[in-house]
């Protein structure tokens, strides 16, 4: 295609977005606005026609998004932004999208694009199935239209605000414990669901237990059909590691990505202001980190065209698994080249100790969240290196007679 063809193609695409702004757009950003540009396909415009979007390219995306920008309109092209800025495009959207049914995509994707389902969650790990999420005991069965849910969740980030879950349950205790998995979208502001909070190390409660006791949630709501839940998580469980892969970009406390990220500038204003950058041992721990940093941003880049063409993406936890290191290595370091200031954990003395002390501890959080290093170590080696799987004593085995921990092992 020739330029003047793009650029005529473009023009188009401008032309009819600035007609629907001045028919449709008056001044207000309210949910209602919010579902107008969801129903025309401006929300997420690269994504097919019966997704809800309008199968645009990126470039004409772009060129939609100018045209919003301009008008002072909000809410278009919401899939070009960062996945820290709408993560349930991905971790609910691309579920609906590879998975859902006709009918579940002209229902849910038009609501997630409108930003109708509110707060979300994730009812994943569990007490007794902590990074084997197909571990998992909370079980769901079928009443009618509608399932009934009873179990224990935990580490569920921002539970005690959520409106709405991803929740993976079991529905078949006699099958292999990777095939009896359901996912299912769940509402969470309904009699039978508890949220306690669970005080962090930073002073933080943003992590909570959930108990869930005969909640229901809409057969309707059930992705992939009974039993194939775990293939319809990969998807989420893609774009979690990729969402948390991109954390290395910015400090977890402030989210924001330093002005200079490219360049380390963050670690070698601590050395000057340490009075240490000379010191040959420091600039040597500077460029590993600042190496680890540039490597995960291009992995990245390749994880999201891999995920954007398959779907998923196995070099997600490539680098999901480097930002541990990042993090780990840049607190660390960070906290080192502060000397005794860094003793102190109040924000209101000293609010830079307490901004590298918070990220220090912060960064145990993505060692653990989205799966565990350990896991991320076993899925690079069988899907992105090819090695063999280890001893699975589980393997074909009902999930009724798995032997259990005791104290969840009666609720086979």
């Amino acid at each position: 295609m020739s330029t003047v063809a793009v650029e005529s193609d473009l023009d188009a695409v401008r032309a009819e977005a600035q007609d629907w702004l001045a028919q449709n757009w008056h001044g207000v950003d309210d949910p209602a606005w919010n579902r107008r540009v969801a129903e025309a396909g401006y929300a997420a415009p690269t994504w097919p026609a019966e997704d809800s979007g309008r199968g645009y390219s990126r470039a004409q995306a772009r060129a939609v998004a100018a045209v919003f920008d301009a008008a002072g309109a909000p809410g278009a092209a919401r899939e070009l932004r960062g996945f820290h800025e709408y993560p349930w495009l991905e971790l609910m959207g691309g579920p609906i999208r590879a998975y859902g049914t006709p009918e579940q995509k002209r229902e849910l994707l038009p609501r997630l694009l409108a930003g109708e389902f509110g707060v979300g969650c994730l009812l994943y790990s569990e007490p007794g199935a902590g990074s084997d999420l197909a571990g998992l005991q909370t079980r769901a069965e079928c009443d009618g239209d509608e399932y009934v849910v009873n179990g224990q969740k935990v580490w569920t980030t921002g539970g005690h605000l959520a409106d709405t879950a991803l929740l993976m349950a079991r529905t078949d205790w006699d099958v292999p414990k990777h095939a009896g998995l359901s996912f299912f979208i769940f509402p969470m502001r309904q009699p039978g669901v508890e949220v306690r909070p669970i005080r962090q190390m930073t002073g933080d409660a943003e992590f909570n237990e959930v108990f869930l006791t005969d909640a229901r949630v809409p057969a309707a709501n059930l992705i992939g059909g009974p039993g194939n839940g775990w293939k319809v998580l990969q998807i989420a469980l893609g774009a979690e590691r990729r969402g948390m892969g991109e954390m290395a970009m910015g400090t977890a406390k402030t989210s924001t990505r330093p002005s200079l990220y490219a360049l380390s500038d963050d670690l070698v204003e601590a050395a000057r202001a340490a009075g240490r950058s000379d010191d040959p041992v420091v600039r040597q721990e500077i460029m590993r980190i600042h190496a680890w940093r540039l490597t995960n941003e291009w992995n990245n880049a390749r994880a999201l065209e891999e995920f954007r063409t398959n779907g998923a993406s196995s070099l997600a936890s490539l680098g999901k698994l480097a930002n541990s290191r990042i993090l780990h290595g840049a607190a660390a370091l960070r906290y080192r080249l502060l000397g005794n200031r860094a003793l102190q954990y109040d924000e209101a003395a000293d609010d830079e100790a307490y901004r590298i002390d918070y990220d220090l501890m912060f960064a145990f959080i993505n060692s653990i969240g989205g799966g565990s290093d350990q896991i991320q170590r076993n899925i690079i080696s069988e899907r992105v290196l090819g090695l063999p799987k280890g001893f699975e004593p589980d393997k074909g085995v009902p999930f009724r007679d798995v032997l259990k921990a005791d104290a969840t092992r009666s609720l086979g």
